[in-house]
This record gives structure tokens, C-alpha cells and sequence, in this order.
């Protein structure tokens, strides 16, 4: 899951992004609507985490930016104000759910939690079949024969990100993306060897398909 955290308080976003990289997410950092409005033009993100007030441009014209071109990113709203208002013209705008401020870290995980689950519902059908394999996005595992598959995190996230597009080619940028934070630096192969390992480790050469020139595809039996 990729989030993206908007929040002018420096300490506040610090700790909020440490937290959710502890919990296996990929997180990006914003300090400003106009930034934050930068980096979901270049990438999808799973949940957005937004303070309302910020410097350039606040939190609700993030809001509106995301809404008037059908972005439909679950948004969770973080307030200073907890007051029926405020609450309402933010839901009204578009938003999924409220947090004020000063708030409990297990608090905002189960909000994130909750909105993952409302806005991807191959997450509420635990495990997906392919061969004789299984991927279990609860425990975060893989199976095969009923054997553990020995994945590294990396390995099991590029083959989750891929299982959850089924025949959908997504190239090696958009995987990038979708597994690193958003200023990854590695080596340019890093997708390629990831891939190879997954193909060895499962001991099937066709469960991520090449498509040269353009990526890699899941291909979904049920749709073939």
C-alpha cells in the first residue's frame, strides 16, 4: 500500500511517516498542497493523509484538486478544530473521514486501515489463487503446495502490486513507484532481478509475464 502524508508541522509528518513505514507501508511526505498536488500527479497513491491548514495552498483545495479531476484516493482529514462545521465542509468537499488533533497513533492507523478495506475490495476476499500457488494479502504471505514461499518484502510487495492489476501492464516505473518511496535511488535493474527471483522462488517462469518494451503483466486465469 502507497500513502501519501501532507503535513506543514515538520515533527508531525516526520513522526506520522516514521509510524507508517514501521507498519510495511510505502510512504511519501508533503509540507504543502501545492507539493502534495506534485506528487499525485506523478504517482497513485491507496490513502491520502491531509492537515487542512497549510501554507500555498490548504488542505481542502488538495481536496478539490483530487475530486475535480476523478480522483477517487480515499482522504483522511486531519484538524486542529473539532467542530461540526468544519467536519462538514470537509465531507461535504469530498473527504473520507476526520482526525483532530492531537490524536493516538493507533487511533490513525485503524482510520487507515478501515478506508484501505472500504476502497479496495479484493482486500475483503483474503487470498487469490493462481496455479498452485496462494496469496494470502491478510498475512501477507505466499504458498505454494501449502509450502511458505520464502519471499523478501520487496519480492512479495512487486508480486501483490501485480496480482491486485490483474492483465493490466504496468511498466517499471509504476511498480517502482508503487513499492519505494517516491525519491528511490537504486540500481535501474532492481524490477528485473525482483522479477527473476519471484519466477525462480515459485517455480514458474509464466506467473509475471514480460511484455518487452512496456513492463510486466499478472495474468489472471479468470479473465483470459
Amino acid at each position: 500500500m502507497k500513502l501519501l502524508v501532507i503535513e506543514d508541522e515538520v515533527m508531525l509528518n516526520r513522526s506520522i511517516v516514521k509510524l507508517l513505514k514501521t507498519q510495511q507501508y510505502s510512504v511519501d511526505a508533503a509540507y504543502d498542497g501545492e507539493e502534495a498536488i506534485d506528487y499525485i500527479r506523478a504517482t497513485n497513491y491507496d490513502v491520502i493523509i491531509s492537515d487542512i491548514m497549510m501554507p500555498r495552498l490548504d488542505g481542502l483545495g488538495v481536496l478539490k484538486y483530487l475530486r475535480n479531476h476523478q480522483i477517487k484516493t480515499p482522504v483522511l482529514m486531519l484538524t486542529a478544530k473539532d467542530t461540526l462545521e468544519d467536519k462538514v465542509t470537509g465531507l461535504d468537499a469530498g473527504a473520507d473521514d476526520y482526525l483532530v488533533k492531537p490524536f493516538e497513533f493507533d487511533e490513525l492507523l485503524a482510520r487507515i486501515r478501515v478506508m484501505l478495506r472500504r476502497n479496495n475490495r479484493e482486500i475483503l476476499m483474503s487470498t487469490v489463487q493462481f496455479g498452485d500457488c496462494c496469496l494470502d494479502f491478510i498475512k501477507k504471505t505466499v504458498t505454494k503446495d501449502s509450502y511458505l514461499v520464502d519471499l523478501t518484502s520487496k519480492e512479495y510487495a512487486l508480486l501483490e502490486c501485480l496480482v491486485r492489476h490483474p492483465n493490466v501492464i504496468l511498466s517499471r516505473e509504476q511498480i517502482r513507484e508503487h513499492i519505494w518511496d517516491f525519491d528511490y535511488e537504486g540500481e535501474s535493474n532492481i524490477i528485473d532481478v525482483l522479477v527473476k527471483n519471484i519466477r525462480k522462488k515459485l517455480e514458474d517462469p509464466m506467473v509475471i509475464v514480460t511484455k518487452r518494451g512496456m513492463g510486466y503483466v499478472f495474468k489472471s486465469e479468470e479473465k483470459e
